[in-house]
């Protein structure tokens, strides 16, 4: 299990590597100017619904019920199964954009009421939105060939199909001269895109023999019970949505609201991304199989592994984040539109979100408790619960801090979510932490505590380091600072971890035999 979670995260690693080329590109031809909140716009409307009804619901309900038919009854059963959803999913996708087509600007209205109060801002969203939107239609059956790909072990071309996304997006801008202006580019950038992982994750199906194709939409037990756990996975998904839209909703009516959210979370998403999704995308089909081959002990062994891996890698983001967060944003975005008072206000968002970091990154790995199991209600309820307490949190900081009070809202949130999930999970012993995984995070707390005064104390010399290279004084001062964190964290974090008797070893994923309750 470690080997691919190392794999997934490693591609995943280059595609936020790709995705900071394409920010940068975008943060130079945009600013946070009226082209730069109608694109992000644009951008973001398509990805909600990718994460409502693909990558969140989708995947919940997907990778359990595929890898259960696979499991119990065969490859070709499996196959028929996926050829089946394929359809269904096809369909849906289709109605749904074409909806998208003819009623933008209404849904502009109600998603982005701030683009009203500048026609200018309204036209070029509705003209960005027609263009991205497609992009949820190819991104949808993407994931579902990547579920099925996951399920039988497969997981690179789906880590690498983000790539994909940047790399096309970057030779848009590139050409931006041929489009009507940049936003124009990087939105047909975005649908061009879409084309091209779909192509990705088709062959390497096809390749695999796993390839979903239509199918008449037989009704079977299998399918229903899909739609069973899909139903729940599609309102929990849709409750940490509605946060990110109401995110979207009351940030387009603070001026560059939409922007300086999104260049933080940007930079917030890389260890979201790196490991918090490579952890959820590796465990879940893991965990899956352990609970259809009847071994629970070993799917909550890989659990704790993965969890204490998960805090391990993330604590040094969390760190230079919520210490060093005007150093970040001027050292990768301050070129071109992007300002000084810009880095300064994204600045400040980047620090609100981080608060929640360890939680986000937690959250796929504790919801996999139940939905390895085929238990999508539970999650569910999680996520309203924690959504609601979220948007009323977002209400209440609007007027008072602005654009922070949103990531802080969000922050808040997630640990709510995390915290339900996690006590249900220990409270029906549907997770169990063990000695190791308590180790880990005392080792992991001492090596932060050096790397934070590293962070603290550091910032100032590294400037004065960098003043050498006048031109690129932000961005050698910002990669001065990040290697002194994270060589502190490392040089603490791997004598700890020996002293403690800990050792993760790359072929983990299956419980010792007191691990096991039936045995």
């Amino acid at each position: 299990m470690y080997k691919n979670l190392f794999s997934v995260g490693a591609l995943t690693l280059l595609s936020r590597a790709t995705g900071f080329a394409r920010d940068i590109m975008l943060a130079a031809a945009l600013g946070t100017g009226v082209l730069a909140n109608a694109f992000y716009i644009a951008f973001r409307l398509p990805n909600h619904f990718r994460a409502i009804f693909g990558e969140g619901a989708f995947n919940a309900a997907y990778v359990p019920s595929y890898a259960r038919v696979l499991e119990t009854e065969g490859a070709a059963p499996a196959r028929s199964f996926a050829n089946r959803i394929f359809t269904l999913l096809l369909a849906s996708q289709l109605v749904l954009l074409l909806l998208a087509w003819g009623f933008t600007p209404q849904a502009l209205a109600v998603l982005a009421p701030g683009v009203d109060a500048d026609p200018q801002k309204l036209a070029y969203a509705t003209a960005m939105t027609r263009i991205t939107f497609p992009y949820l239609l190819c991104i949808t059956l993407v994931l579902l060939q990547a579920g099925t790909l996951n399920a039988n072990g497969r997981f690179i071309a789906a880590a690498f199909a983000p790539v994909l996304l940047n790399l096309v997006m970057i030779a848009c801008l590139a050409a931006a001269f041929i489009f009507p202006n940049a936003g124009i580019a990087a939105s047909w950038g975005v649908a061009l895109a879409g084309l091209a992982q779909l192509t990705l994750l088709l062959g390497a199906a096809w390749r695999a023999r796993v390839m979903a194709r239509p199918a008449w939409p037989r009704l079977d037990s299998d399918v229903k019970r899909f739609f069973k756990s899909f139903g729940p996975a599609v309102i929990g998904s849709a409750g940490v949505q509605i946060a990110l839209f109401a995110d979207t909703i009351i940030a387009s009516l603070i001026p560059d609201g939409v922007a300086l959210i999104y260049y933080a979370d940007r930079i917030y998403q890389l260890p979201i991304g790196v490991i918090g999704v490579a952890a959820g995308a590796v465990l879940l089909p893991e965990m899956s199989r352990r609970h259809a081959a009847g071994d629970p002990g070993a799917a909550m062994h890989a659990q704790s592994r993965a969890m204490a891996l998960t805090i391990a890698l993330s604590a040094p983001f969390f760190i230079v984040f919520l210490i060093v967060p005007d150093l970040i944003m001027r050292g990768v975005f301050m070129r071109g539109r992007f300002t000084e008072q810009a880095a300064v206000a994204s600045a400040h968002v980047l620090a609100a979100y981080a608060i929640g970091l360890l939680a986000v990154v937690l959250i796929a790995s504790a919801r996999a408790s139940f939905q390895a199991k085929g238990d999508t209600t539970t999650p569910m309820i999680a996520a309203l619960v924690s959504v609601a307490l979220n948007v009323a949190l977002k209400i209440a900081l609007f007027h008072p801090y602005g654009a922070p009070g949103l990531a802080f809202a969000t922050a808040v949130g997630a640990w709510i979510n995390f915290g339900l999930l996690a006590a249900i999970a220990l409270r029906s012993g549907a997770m169990r932490l063990d000695a190791t995984f308590w180790k880990i995070c005392a080792a992991v707390a001492c090596a932060s505590a050096l790397a934070a005064l590293v962070a603290w104390l550091f910032p100032g010399a590294a400037e004065r380091i960098a003043a050498v290279l006048p031109g690129f004084r932000n961005a050698c001062g910002l990669l001065l600072v990040l290697a002194g964190v994270f060589l502190a964290y490392g040089l603490a974090l791997v004598p700890l971890l020996a002293l403690l008797g800990v050792r993760l070893s790359l072929r983990g994923g299956r419980a010792p035999a007191s691990a096991s309750p039936h045995r």
